[in-house]
């Protein structure tokens, strides 16, 4: 069975989630930020369900310090905090997913299964391998995941890697947005669509010379988003 760590203070709602995981995962749940590093430590969970408001350290400071520690567990927030300036700061935090109170249980249960799917990415391996792709100066190796441009490694989270795979796989094939989300997060009957224009923002972020006239994924305006190779 996977295991599911939930991070959430309110004793309802974390009670609630468990009913509904625990005949189909090992779950195991604390209610306060200082104990979710430890927890996370000593469990190794499949996939975090994190509240962003906890008592001692919030959400967004755990998944922080998850993501550079390169720790690539899957983390969906589960938060009261509904802008959508609070839902791209945890996307660009590396969070996976950003799920809104109140939500459905069906809903939770269909993106925690999604995730667990497509987390294919094992960023521990790093054997050396004869399948890369290079574009340009981008040398994307795809059995261990690792981005190279100019020799130099570029860390990429799990989805960004995912949706620069997909696309560069596939050169200037264009891909709609909802043919993205489907691809890489699997929860289109559910998700926010906005989370694959902040996925690519960070993407170009990284990988562009400059993000604002990007040469690698370019927006095909009215359609979505394509890969050029030089």
């Amino acid at each position: 069975m996977k295991k599911i760590l939930i991070v959430e203070d309110e004793e309802d709602i974390r009670n609630l989630i468990v009913l509904y995981l625990q005949n189909k995962y090992d779950v195991h749940s604390c209610n306060d930020g200082d104990r979710a590093l430890s927890a996370i430590q000593e469990l190794q969970p499949d996939l975090i369900l994190l509240d962003i408001l906890l008592p001692g350290r919030n959400g967004m400071d755990i998944c922080e310090k998850l993501r550079e520690t390169d720790v690539e567990t899957p983390v969906l927030f589960l938060s009261a905090k509904r802008e959508f300036e609070d839902r791209i700061q945890g996307l660009e935090l590396g969070a996976d997913d950003y799920i809104t109170k109140p939500f459905d249980p069906g809903e939770l249960m269909a993106r925690i299964q999604a995730h667990l799917r497509r987390n294919e990415i094992n960023t521990s391996h790093d054997t050396a391998s004869d399948n890369i792709l290079i574009a340009g100066d981008l040398e994307i190796d795809m059995d261990s995941y690792t981005l190279k441009r100019k020799g130099e490694v570029l860390h990429l989270f799990a989805k960004e890697m995912q949706l620069l795979l997909l696309l560069a796989q596939s050169p200037n094939q264009v891909f709609s947005t909802e043919q993205l989300y489907d691809k890489v997060w699997g929860t289109d009957r559910f998700g926010d669509l906005k989370t694959v224009s902040v996925h690519i923002s960070n993407l170009r972020k990284k990988i562009e010379r400059d993000p604002s006239r990007p040469s690698y994924i370019k927006t095909v305006r009215g359609f979505g988003y394509k890969f050029l190779k030089p």
